[in-house]
């Protein structure tokens, strides 16, 4: 049987060595991002340590057993691009603002972590999980404090953006009124984008070329817009660039 052909007692030990150390490891970069509350917790980064710890397992039994193509290196350039595609799950858009791009970093350290234990590459695995603890952690005081600095305008650039979540069969009378109000208040549009949200919604994305605006004239202009049929939603929000 091809089963019995395969069987090899040492090397089952060293997947069942290398597949522990990832659900550990992977666990522990899990507990961190689970007593944060974040989207991709415990259970999410001992799966992606230990998917890829096995990945790279078979790939490697497979390349002793068999040689040729594909080789490990593939499988790992694999891994690499579907935990890619994973963290691009966990990056959610709240209010114009996006969250989640830590917690998928955080992923791509995971599936490192499994491929280093599933290569037998322990200390590198060891290793790899007190780096992506510490950049969790330890740095976190040090975002904090720049974070509550205030903001240098002579070195940040300002982007202004307003948004507004509109059916879809009002999408052009929303767009023009957009401009329209725009327009009034002397706020040139540097991009508009239209883009799905949902089935029967779009939302309307306006980048204005103003880096400084009027506070309150932009709430009240979003607010008119929000009083408008057919609107879900409307909101302005600044993000800022180094």
């Amino acid at each position: 049987m091809r089963l019995l052909q395969h069987l090899d007692v040492t090397a089952t030990l060293d997947t069942v060595t290398s597949l522990s150390l990832a659900f550990l490891l992977g666990g522990l970069v899990g507990l961190e991002r689970q007593y944060r509350q974040r989207t991709a917790g415990l259970r999410t980064n001992v799966l992606v340590a230990v998917g890829a710890a096995l990945f790279v397992d078979i790939a490697m039994r497979f390349h002793a057993h068999y040689g040729g193509t594909p080789n490990p290196l593939q499988v790992v350039a694999y891994v690499v691009s579907g935990v890619g595609f994973l963290g691009a799950g966990v990056i959610m858009r709240e209010e114009g603002n996006i969250r989640g791009i830590n917690t998928a970093a955080t992923l791509w350290g995971s599936a490192a972590i499994g491929v280093a234990a599933g290569t037998g590459m322990l200390a590198e695995a060891v290793l790899g999980t007190v780096f992506v603890l510490a950049a969790n952690t330890l740095l976190r005081p040090i975002v904090n404090a720049i974070n509550r600095r205030p903001l240098d305008s002579d070195t940040v650039e300002v982007t202004n953006i307003v948004h507004v979540i509109v059916g879809r069969h009002r999408q052009r009378e929303l767009m023009a009124a957009l401009e329209s109000a725009l327009e009034r208040h002397a706020y040139p549009v540097t991009d508009l984008q239209v883009t799905a949200f949902g089935e029967e919604d779009v939302e309307i994305e306006a980048v204005l070329t103003a880096t400084s605006v009027d506070a309150d004239a932009m709430d009240g202009m979003v607010h008119a817009l929000q009083s408008l049929p057919g609107v879900r939603q409307a909101f302005w929000s600044p993000s800022t660039s180094g």
